[in-house]
């Protein structure tokens, strides 16, 4: 005799956005491990430059016809840019706080883009998505306590990972139906490797050979990750995907218990669970009304702060073309 649960509808592309959420969430462990250790731009560098043979391989099966010139490469200059900074700024809040701390204010980037797609794309903030966004920002100042508790640069660093990462996804919103899959890929790719290169000889630490294995998991986790996330959008609906990213509040707790000792007060997961409310009511806004006409933060299909210089937009849209063909 089968179970009730045997008979429950199991949604694949629900279970692979959390699979993807969950391999994002061993990533930043071994960066904050790395970090103890090594700069974030030397972090970055490697994961750039480890990474770097698997994603050309992919681009090279690109099938769209064109040049590598950008058509807009003053933008693309700035999504490049804001990309690296974003990441290297995660790196540097995942080293020096709680997983669970970094996690609440990353998660307030939906709120961010939703504000900037305003000037950027032409969006309307309507009542009830200005109130969601107004709620979000308190879950932030509920989670920092300015005035009450002692900011660290790494608070800094995960505010301006947040910002600079929904920047990011707003030009990609702006101008990714103009520029070719593959100009949005490589071009953040080298510019990692090329400002991170620039910043080396700075701040280079000699890696033994155990911690270039552990720079390698860092970039096949990212790989990986983006892989099923893909998969995750190709199987089911944005709305089911998008808000997994918020089951990584649940491996930041286990993983900073368990791990690194980090028990993080009440005050830190009452703001993030406001953020992630009022994130969650902004994708439903955007999924089943018609108060966008961009839906930014439903088509953020990539994770804020993560170091690979592809989204999982450019390549989940050449995966559907070559279906259809």
């Amino acid at each position: 005799m089968k179970s009730a649960f045997s008979r429950l509808p199991i949604n694949s592309g629900a279970l692979f956005g959390l699979a993807a959420f969950a391999i994002f969430s061993t990533h930043d462990i071994f960066i904050k491990l790395l970090g103890a250790s090594y700069s974030p731009f030397q972090i970055l560098f490697f994961s750039a430059l480890l990474s770097f043979p698997f994603i050309t391989i992919v681009l090279m099966r690109d099938p769209e016809p064109g040049t590598l010139q950008p058509v807009h490469p003053w933008w693309v200059l700035l999504r490049s840019t804001s990309g690296a900074l974003s990441a290297v700024c995660a790196f540097y809040a995942f080293t020096h706080l709680p997983l669970s701390e970094v996690y609440a204010i990353l998660f307030a980037s939906p709120l961010v883009i939703t504000v900037l797609a305003v000037p950027m794309l032409g969006e309307t903030i309507r009542m009830r998505r200005g109130l969601a966004v107004l709620a979000g920002l308190i879950g932030v100042l509920v989670v920092l306590r300015p005035g009450a508790s002692q900011l660290e640069l790494g608070h800094f660093a995960a505010l301006f990972s947040a910002l600079t990462g929904a920047f990011n996804s707003i030009i990609v919103r702006k101008i990714g139906k103009d520029e070719r899959r593959i100009v949005l890929v490589l071009y953040p790719m080298m510019t990692n490797l090329v400002l991170m290169a620039l910043i080396m000889p700075f701040v280079y630490v000699p890696v033994p050979i155990g911690d270039l294995g552990m720079f390698a998991v860092v970039s096949g986790l990212v790989l990986l990750a983006m892989l099923c996330l893909i998969t995750a959008y190709s199987r089911t609906d944005a709305m089911v995907v998008a808000p997994m990213q918020y089951s990584q509040i649940i491996w930041a707790a286990l993983f900073g218990i368990l791990i690194f000792g980090e028990y993080p007060d009440w005050q830190t997961y009452l703001g993030t669970a406001i953020i992630i409310l009022s994130g969650i009511y902004i994708l439903k806004r955007e999924a089943t009304s018609d108060v966008s006409r961009n839906t930014p933060v439903l088509r953020t299909r990539s994770r804020i702060g993560h170091s690979a210089g592809f989204s999982v937009g450019s390549l989940l849209s050449r995966n559907r073309k070559k279906e259809q063909n």
